[in-house]
């Protein structure tokens, strides 16, 4: 274990030297602390966030959090698509292998220098979600869960361009696969969702009775006949588990909410969960209502009600991510060993 471990470190070492040896590194972290900072006075002034709102702070931390999982997920591929191929490509990658150090050794260090250069920039908020959770007043363990996820999710970005780096064998298609299996969690779980909900519907039959007349003494006489109406409902009911598998679905659900004495969520990943929560119920397809009987007006139930009775779904897509993840350094590791029983073609051994 020791040995394997000192395998890992040396890899590791080498690869973070390389990245903050370039100028461009610490040129990404200053926009990215530039771009907070601007977001963080933003918000505080629209939302009141310099202590006059407790729910201004909730806002500023959850939009803060999203917008570290957001540049993350867009710069994670950069640095981590081309970790094992490009080494293949300069010459490097056949040299290192020569050594003592083995394919796992090789792959765990790549993943772990991606993975703790994602995290560098949620190192670099820090300032800022201390600024936001003192004023928002925010419960440790909202704090710990979405911070926790939020450095997951980055892990399982930095995996999969790692994997996928060992599994192509040209850098630039690897990239652009990193970014598009992101894009497929993040935008394209949300077009399945959108599209199946639409191409399944329900027909809803509404019956109506109004217009009741009064006599002199206040005595129901009269009522309209009844009018109904049918029309189609579309049952996102049927697909919501797709968006079990989206990270910002997948964060906002995971993390505990809290509520306004309304029963309304204080932040933007309350307001998510709550949709995505919504979308479990399934629409009511014969709906009456009539005055003349005395049906009284039944009031929809709030957010908080809404989400204390559905299905949580962040653990499946967790695990879900995860398995990707391990999949995609598996899959790198057996294109990467050695010595290999097959190549493809154009590829580079030293």
């Amino acid at each position: 274990m020791n040995a394997f471990i000192s395998g890992v470190w040396i890899i590791l070492t080498l690869e973070l030297r390389q990245r903050v040896r370039t100028v461009s590194w610490y040129v990404l972290i200053g926009v990215f602390i530039a771009l907070i900072a601007i977001v963080t006075v933003v918000l505080s002034i629209a939302l009141n966030g310099f202590g006059a709102n407790d729910s201004g702070g909730a806002g500023i931390y959850s939009t803060i959090i999203y917008f570290v999982l957001l540049l993350g997920t867009l710069v994670a591929p950069a640095l981590s698509g081309n970790a094992i191929n490009g080494d293949r490509d300069a010459g490097t990658l056949a040299t290192t292998q020569v050594t003592l150090i083995t394919t796992w050794q090789l792959i765990t260090g790549k993943f772990l220098a991606a993975w703790i250069t994602a995290l560098a920039f949620l190192a670099a908020a820090v300032p800022f979600l201390v600024y936001s959770s003192i004023v928002g007043k925010l419960a440790p363990g909202a704090i710990a869960v979405s911070i926790l996820v939020l450095a997951i999710e980055l892990g399982v970005v930095a995996a999969i361009g790692v994997g996928l780096s060992g599994l192509v064998p040209r850098p630039l298609f690897s990239v652009v696969l990193s970014y598009l299996a992101v894009a497929a969690l993040s935008i394209g779980t949300l077009i399945a969702f959108a599209l199946g909900g639409i191409a399944v519907r329900s027909e809803v039959t509404s019956v109506t009775s109004y217009g009741v007349e009064f006599d002199s003494s206040g005595k129901a006489t009269t009522c309209s006949p009844p009018e109904t109406q049918s029309y189609p409902t579309p049952r996102l009911d049927l697909f919501w588990g797709v968006l079990a598998a989206n990270p910002y679905v997948l964060l906002a659900d995971a993390v505990p909410t809290t509520y306004s004495v309304e029963g309304y969520p204080t932040d933007l990943f309350g307001q998510i969960k709550y949709g995505i929560r919504a979308a479990q119920i399934p629409p009511e397809t014969d709906i009456r209502y009539d005055e003349c009987a005395g049906m009284p007006f039944v009031d929809p139930p709030t957010p908080r009600e809404v989400i204390d009775s559905t299905t949580p779904g962040w653990f499946v897509g967790l695990i879900i991510h995860i398995l990707l993840a391990a999949g995609a350094l598996v899959g790198a590791w057996a294109r990467t060993r050695t010595p290999a029983a097959r190549l493809s073609r154009g590829s580079r051994i030293a």
